[in-house]
């Protein structure tokens, strides 16, 4: 990993505390809107990090608890996360993953991510981006949970409360940084 990317990274860890303190009431809101549930998702290296949740209180449920790290080969979560990076992490990220690059072009397009059985058998999910202050996406927006209730075509179901989830994230972020 480069320097540049490295300290990119860690100012960007920076921003965790605001968005950390944001995301609660905004997790609590998704996952009762949706009935799924919700993760915040950031990048650590080959590697995404659950650094919030707010999980389904009963029946059926995929449980990511804080601090879970998660490949970024496979979920929404990783194609939202790597669809905007710059072409030299967009092509290592695309090594060996689950998405193609038609996958991505897609996320970048849409503006959210799915996924349906690609981290685990039976699973689907949608992601969104939240963006710093910078507009550089620093973390990932997701509901997650069975197929049978997400159906093949979540992002249908989801994409819209999952996008305004990042963008209440996203807003935050900027009245904090005023």
């Amino acid at each position: 990993m480069s320097w540049g990317s490295r300290l990119v990274e860690l100012a960007s860890a920076a921003g965790e505390d605001r968005l950390i303190a944001s995301a609660g009431p905004v997790l609590i809101q998704l996952r009762d809107a949706t009935g799924e549930s919700a993760q915040i998702f950031r990048r650590q290296g080959d590697w995404r990090v659950c650094v919030a949740s707010a999980e389904r209180p009963i029946g059926l449920r995929d449980t990511i608890p804080v601090g879970t790290q998660l490949s970024m080969k496979a979920g929404s979560a990783a194609q939202v996360l790597l669809a905007w990076e710059d072409h030299d992490r967009l092509l290592e990220g695309l090594q060996n993953a689950r998405f193609t690059p038609t996958v991505l072009a897609g996320v970048r397009r849409r503006g959210w991510g799915q996924s349906l059985g690609e981290r685990e058998p039976g699973v689907a999910s949608v992601s969104a981006p939240v963006r710093g202050p910078s507009g550089r996406v620093i973390a990932a927006v997701s509901i997650s949970g069975p197929i049978e209730r997400l159906t093949r075509q979540p992002g249908r179901l989801h994409a819209e409360v999952v996008c305004n989830a990042a963008r209440v994230l996203t807003e935050a972020l900027r009245k904090n940084n005023d």
